[in-house]
This record gives C-alpha cells, structure tokens and sequence, in this order.
C-alpha cells in the first residue's frame, strides 16, 4: 500500500529542507574554510573507497541522536517551526567547530534522525544552553508553540563513549560516521575482526574470510 498524500508532501518538504541545510558532514573538518575547499570536502563524502575500512577513534567522545517526529502532518503551522530549526543549527555547527560537533548525518521522513558526534558532553550541554546560539531559542518556542499537544513529537538520545571501546566497518563506502568525524584507515590496522577492534579479544580471528 503506497503512503498517503500528506506523507509523500511531508517527505517532500522535509528533503527540501535536508537540501537547504547542505547535507552537512564532518563538521569539525569543514570548519571555516573557502567555498572551494567545502566543495572539495564534500566530493570526498561520495567518493567509494573498494574494500574494508575502520575508524580510527583515540581519545572518549559523545554519540548523540536527536530528531522529531510528525504525529498530524496536516498541523503545519506546528511543525513547520520546529523542522526549520534544526538545519539552522547544524548551519552555525558547520561555521564554529570550536563549539565541538565532530561531524553530523541526517535521514529524513515522518521520524527525522540526526547522527552526531561530539568532543564531549560539556560541549554539547553547552551549546545546548546557550542563549546567543540557534538552540535555546528553538527549544523556549517549541514548549511555549506545541508544549503537550501532541502535534510533533521531539526525541534525543545521548552516549558517552569510551575511548578503546568502540569498532567499526566500512565496506565500499565513502567516508562516514566516525571515520568521516575522527579518522579513515584500512581494517587491517586496527583488526579484521569486531573482537579485536573493540579490544575483546587479543586473536584476531575473523568468521569469514575478509576481503
């Protein structure tokens, strides 16, 4: 059965929006260079690299999930303000890296999803709270425009993440996740398999043969 109509256009609007806020990536990287040299780091965010790759994490960092939720698409008026909150954010974490955002992807539909890595948690609680940044004023007028009405919902979820206790792959990807926000090396350097990336296990020995 296809999607409804209100949720096709609620697709629709939210891609625009992802459009409009630049798709931002590996924030911490971009930072405040030229416009030749974000164009330049973006096309490394397509470019596949065959085969197998980690990340490279050194020191302790923060995970943090946060996205909304469209429960009545038809209340535009409710949650127009809030889906145009957040690319204005990620747009001043991309022109101030020393506010500690390491690197942001983002899905969108009816549940939206924004994948960010931070320095640490006094960053993000930080920026959080701030009142001369994008976030604070979004966060007063959401509970004084929506409050408990139930016409979208808003969600995050925080980590604080253990330097040694984190692994990763990537098969034929482009740079992403933490090797996009910390660094991208060939599997082998750290371990092809989980246990030993992780630091479970000291063998490195994998179920299947590696490629």
């Amino acid at each position: 059965m296809g999607r409804s109509r209100p949720f096709v256009a609620l697709d629709l609007i939210l891609m625009n929006i992802s459009y409009a806020s630049g798709r931002i990536a590996t924030l911490g990287r971009l930072g405040q260079h030229s416009a030749h040299q974000r164009d330049e780091s973006r096309n490394l965010m397509t470019l596949i690299h065959p085969g197998r790759f980690t990340a490279e994490v050194p020191e302790t960092f923060v995970t943090f999930l946060i996205g909304m939720r469209v429960n009545r698409p038809l209340k535009l008026s409710s949650w127009w303000s809030v889906a145009q909150a957040m690319p204005r954010m990620q747009r001043e974490l991309r022109e101030h890296p020393e506010l500690g955002c390491l690197g942001i992807h983002n899905w969108f539909g009816r549940t939206t999803l924004s994948l960010q890595y931070w320095r640490d948690f006094e960053s993000l609680n930080a920026y959080a709270r701030n009142p001369n940044q994008e976030h604070l004023p979004a966060w007063r007028a959401f509970n004084k425009a929506v409050s408990n009405s139930g016409d979208v919902g808003i969600w995050h979820e925080t980590y604080q993440v253990t330097a040694g206790k984190v692994e990763a792959i990537y098969g034929n990807m482009p740079l992403f996740g933490l090797a996009a926000a910390f660094a991208h090396v060939p599997v082998k350097k750290i371990g092809q398999s989980a246990a030993k990336r992780i630091g479970a296990s000291k063998v490195d020995d994998t179920a299947v043969e590696p490629y």
